[in-house]
């Protein structure tokens, strides 16, 4: 078995323009990074398709779906609000996108893959139930998360969100829910506003949410201490059956969106520690979903780091 990696054209058709950060060649370039590495040819390519609606409605609303559905096909670029542009071929890049999490899990879970990295747009952590927010507009991880319960039957899975911004969309989805964990580090006080360390869950999902909201300039150090200090005896008692990661690469030093001081190194290091948890909880099943990243060069060997750590185990 080998590392998978899930890419489609259609990601590149989402169109945000060329002065929006998520645009196309955040993923020409990882691309091109990977070839010229001779990574592509050691990873097992797989093409997503589109899931059906209901693994999409397990999160959204589907009046909201129907509604993108209905924008994009009016054939134009439209604004769905907090800097989120959409155009014509939005809504099939983030179905795709959807879909390329739940063929990634589906690999793992096969065991045609030993692990998987989905190098997608949109990126989805920020989408709420109900509307796109933060360049995203169907939560990638969330989807991929239920598609695990519902077609695998798997009863706890974790989470780990590492972008530089709350996935307060993610959060929304399982704050009720036991049955998913949700560990969050990201700046703080920064956008979207959410995350703070009260921020626990509800009811039945009281304590099954994490965040730990690090300040602007906090190094691989703080965010190492973080996943040793709160993410690890967590995950001991939750007891994942699988691990997603909300892979944002935002948080790298040159990173124009924001202030934190992390390398290609630090983020090289973060996998192997949720790698170990892995092997350590759930047999080392994890899918890895692209998030943010936005300083191409950053992006690109943020990304490469990341996967020769997943493509080792």
């Amino acid at each position: 078995m080998t590392t998978a990696f899930l890419y489609h054209p259609a990601f590149l058709r989402h169109n945000t323009g060329w002065k929006h950060p998520e645009q196309r060649r955040r993923l020409t370039a990882i691309q091109d990074a990977l070839q010229s590495a001779g990574l592509l040819d050691q990873l097992l390519q797989v093409t997503p398709v589109a899931p059906p609606l209901e693994a999409i409605t397990a999160i959204h609303d589907p009046a909201y779906v129907q509604d993108l559905r209905s924008r994009c096909a009016a054939h134009r670029v439209f604004d769905a609000g907090h800097d989120t542009l959409g155009s014509s071929s939005t809504y099939e890049a983030a179905c795709l996108a959807a879909g390329a999490v739940i063929d990634a899990v589906d690999a793992v879970m096969d065991r045609r893959a030993t692990n998987a990295f989905c190098a997608v747009r949109p990126p989805g952590h920020h989408a709420e139930r109900s509307h796109a927010m933060g360049f995203c507009f169907f939560n990638n991880v969330a989807i991929g998360a239920r598609h695990l319960q519902h077609r695998h039957g798997l009863q706890r899975v974790a989470i780990i969100d590492w972008d530089v911004h709350h996935g307060n969309g993610t959060q929304q989805a399982f704050y009720n829910d036991p049955s998913v964990f949700y560990f969050s580090t990201h700046q703080f006080p920064h956008y979207p506003g959410t995350g703070r360390a009260h921020e626990k869950g509800e009811g039945a999902g009281l304590g099954f949410t994490l965040n730990v909201p690090l300040a602007a300039g906090s190094t691989g150090t703080d965010f190492r201490q973080a996943f040793h200090h709160d993410l690890k005896p967590a995950l001991a008692r939750f007891k994942p059956d699988f691990i997603l990661i909300s892979a944002g690469f935002d948080g790298h030093r040159d990173d124009p969106l924001s202030a934190m001081l992390l390398t290609e190194a630090d983020y090289a290091e973060l996998t192997r520690i949720v790698m170990d948890l892995a092997d350590e909880h759930c047999g080392g099943r994890v899918v890895s979903v692209l998030e943010g990243g936005y300083d191409l060069p950053a992006l690109t060997a943020c990304v490469e780091a990341h996967l020769r750590e997943l493509m080792q185990r």
